[in-house]
């Protein structure tokens, strides 16, 4: 999931690295220089500054035809987002809500109405003033039917678009349909980058926002490139442009960073033995992300025997995720225990029930599921899913859950077996704030709500937590709330997974957080 899975990406080498496949990847793990040493993986990418200009290139998993850069669609291109465009708020190194286009906001005394600031002097790529006018409108247009954007369904139920007031040009004035103290942690998210008021039908193809780079090409589903916009707001970005490929598979982006054709492989976590030859090499190494992804075994409520809250609790008590991590991660994690809210965010909470097969075993038997067989679909989209099943198969075995891992292909794996099949393989990006996270993958009719969970008191306790302004209180519903997940809900979330970045020795100022790394400060030791 890109954090969301891109449904439909089909395989194309751009014709730029085409040559790095040849490499093949049985040379990537076993014929590198250092291999056999198996070196241990750096935590961090290169210190020190990088030198100004150069060209930072950019190896990303093939998408589909349908590609676009505009940031509400569910086929954006997800990878210049953050280059061409900026949010109302970021998240910034610490998990904190930082200024982006908006300077400051504060709420009225129930949370129900947000006043945002707007930066002053801030221009799009052809000029144009930003105003309260472009947030206004970029608001509407994600919560436009037309658009179909995934975070809609976050702030449908929250704001009305004809409400929306601009008394000014740089004040914009957000009356919500309910309270709701988490509001603009909800902007963060990357379908809510600024655009221009009006260019619904043309910035697909445009990419005119007002970040750090603009746009030079684009060809959705294969190469493109963006130049430095030098008069941003912000300051000019280290590099003088970022060019972007389409590359069909893990191993050949891999062959192409160890050849030297680009610099940066973007969303693709390195299994542990492509990352430890990479690291090995002279070209690249790794910067590591910790708990960068959460892994996740979704059972569809809406299928039996996951029907049955008695056998989805046994299926969450039959594994221990410290078993999980130590196989599937290689200790490069941490254990989920079921709960997605990673252990990182202050919202938070530890407890969670024990591994207990033999507890188990009695709920299996109560629901008349005694020696449940049950296939779990996986395939080689991501290269921790199948080692992650097989790790929950073997585990799982102690309750007498008979566990069949079926390979599914990679292509059409979130087309034909995401939110199809009753019990799969897949994962999320972690950076999320609390309340965008439980309602966009947990409330009742969220079109990511992958294991189609319906409660209608989860539901009625995330609207609670919202309206509440005392911090404490908040968090303490939010707890609750994911003690609801863990005890009812159809998602196992065995690990958070460290991100395994692999770039170029050359690269500089690589920091990544928020789903993105810093495109202003980026940059090459030696461009």
């Amino acid at each position: 999931m890109s954090d969301i899975h891109h449904p439909g990406r089909r395989s194309v080498l751009a014709a730029g690295v085409a040559s790095a496949a040849s490499l093949g990847a049985s040379w990537l793990l076993t014929g590198c220089t250092g291999a056999a040493s198996a070196p241990v993986l750096p935590t961090a990418a290169a210190k020190g500054a990088p030198d100004r200009g150069g060209t930072l290139r950019i190896a990303r998993p093939p998408a589909s035809d349908a590609e676009t850069l505009d940031p509400a669609s569910a086929l954006s291109a997800y990878e210049y987002l953050g280059a061409l465009y900026n949010r109302l708020v970021r998240v910034d190194a610490d998990g904190d809500l930082a200024p982006d286009l908006a300077e400051s906001w504060e709420p009225d005394s129930k949370a129900r109405t947000w006043t945002f600031r707007l930066r002053k002097g801030v221009a799009f790529h052809n000029g144009r003033a930003f105003t309260s006018a472009d947030a206004a409108y970029t608001l509407r247009h994600i919560l436009d039917e037309a658009t179909a954007s995934p975070q809609a369904a976050v702030l449908a139920p929250l704001i009305d678009p004809d409400r929306l007031g601009t008394p000014d040009a740089h004040t914009l004035v957000v009356p919500l349909k309910s309270p709701n103290a988490e509001f603009p942690s909800l902007l963060t998210h990357y379908n809510c980058y600024v655009i221009p008021d009006g260019s619904a039908k043309s910035i697909g193809r445009t990419g005119i926002g007002t970040g750090p780079f603009k746009l030079e090409s684009f060809a959705p589903a294969g190469p493109g490139r963006v130049t430095a916009y030098r008069d941003h707001w912000a300051g000019a970005p280290v590099l003088d442009a970022i060019a972007f490929y389409s590359v069909a598979d893990m191993s050949a982006r891999s062959n192409a960073l160890l050849a030297g054709q680009v610099d940066l492989l973007s969303q693709t976590n390195l299994d542990f033995a492509t990352a430890r030859v990479v690291a090995a090499s002279d070209r690249a190494t790794i910067a590591r992300v910790t708990n960068a992804q959460w892994y996740v075994l979704p059972m569809l409520t809406t299928e039996k025997p996951f029907t049955d809250v008695r056998v989805r609790q046994a299926m969450k008590l039959a594994y221990d995720p410290e078993h999980v991590v130590k196989v599937a991660l290689q200790g490069a994690g941490t254990a989920g225990w079921d709960n997605p809210v990673p252990p990182s965010d202050p919202a938070h909470i530890s407890a969670h029930p024990k591994h207990d097969p033999e507890q188990a075993k009695y709920l299996l038997k109560k629901a008349g599921q005694e020696g449940l067989a049950v296939d779990l679909y996986t395939s080689a989209y991501d290269p921790l899913f199948t080692p992650m099943a097989l790790a929950y198969q073997d585990s799982a075995r102690r309750a007498g859950i008979r566990v069949r891992v079926k390979t599914a292909s990679a292509d059409s794996y979130y087309t034909q077996i995401w939110m199809k099949k009753p019990l799969m393989a897949t994962y999320w990006y972690t950076g999320r704030p609390v309340d965008q996270l439980l309602t966009q993958i947990f409330r009742s009719g969220s079109s990511y709500n992958e294991t189609a969970w319906s409660d209608k008191d989860f539901d009625a306790l995330l609207d609670r937590a919202r309206a509440e302004t005392d911090g404490a209180r908040r968090s303490e519903l939010y707890g609750q709330a994911q003690t609801m997940v863990i005890e009812k809900g159809g998602a196992m979330t065995p690990m958070f997974a460290d991100r395994l970045v692999g770039l170029s020795r050359k690269v500089r100022g690589y920091a990544e957080y928020g789903f993105e790394f810093d495109y202003l400060a980026i940059g090459l030791k030696g461009a």
